[in-house]
């Protein structure tokens, strides 16, 4: 968070002031815009340092931090909100019927959330042999999610597993 500069820690000689309403008073002395703060009851505030002159507001300056904070709280709840995250489904190219609607249901859910699935199917053994079967089972899945879901990139062999990706679709 950004330090700000308060009451006599400002150096420059005028400042452009502008008071608590939010209304420009203009360039001023720092001593005048000092004695008006303090006649206000309020905090004399280096708004934007970099400017020539500076520019001071004339606020509460708890109030000031405590809104600042509270704003960058909501700003980071909301970048939480948006992430995507990415959800692994692993499947054995043996799965029962049940048990591959079970997984099918989660994943539709996954999406639905908003979340990327990651799909590995695994090969055991002699299953190596007929990647085939991988291929069927892969384009089922995508076929049942085609309403919620995309393909984000093709099916690909790693390893013992067959690996794609489905992204939500846009609303």
């Amino acid at each position: 968070m950004q330090e700000y500069r308060v009451n006599r820690q400002i150096r420059a000689k005028e400042v452009r002031l502008i008071d608590e309403k939010g209304k420009q008073i203009g360039i001023v002395p720092l001593q005048e815009a000092l004695r008006i703060a303090s006649e206000k009851g309020l905090d004399l505030v280096e708004i934007a340092p970099q400017a020539n002159p500076p520019v001071c507001k004339i606020l509460d300056y708890g109030k000031f931090l405590y809104e600042l904070k509270k704003k960058e709280k909501e700003a980071k709840k909301k970048q939480k909100e948006h992430a995507m995250e990415v959800k692994d489904v692993m499947l054995s190219l043996r799965i029962d019927e049940h048990d591959l609607n079970v997984k099918l249901k989660h994943m539709r859910d996954f999406l639905m959330d908003g979340d990327k699935v990651r799909v590995r199917i695994r090969f055991r053994g002699r299953e190596n042999l007929h990647p085939e079967l991988g291929d069927k089972l892969a384009s089922r899945i995508i076929e049942s999610l085609s309403d919620v879901g995309q393909l984000e990139s093709p099916t690909k062999k790693e390893g013992n597993f067959l690996v794609f990706s489905l992204i939500p679709k846009k609303k």
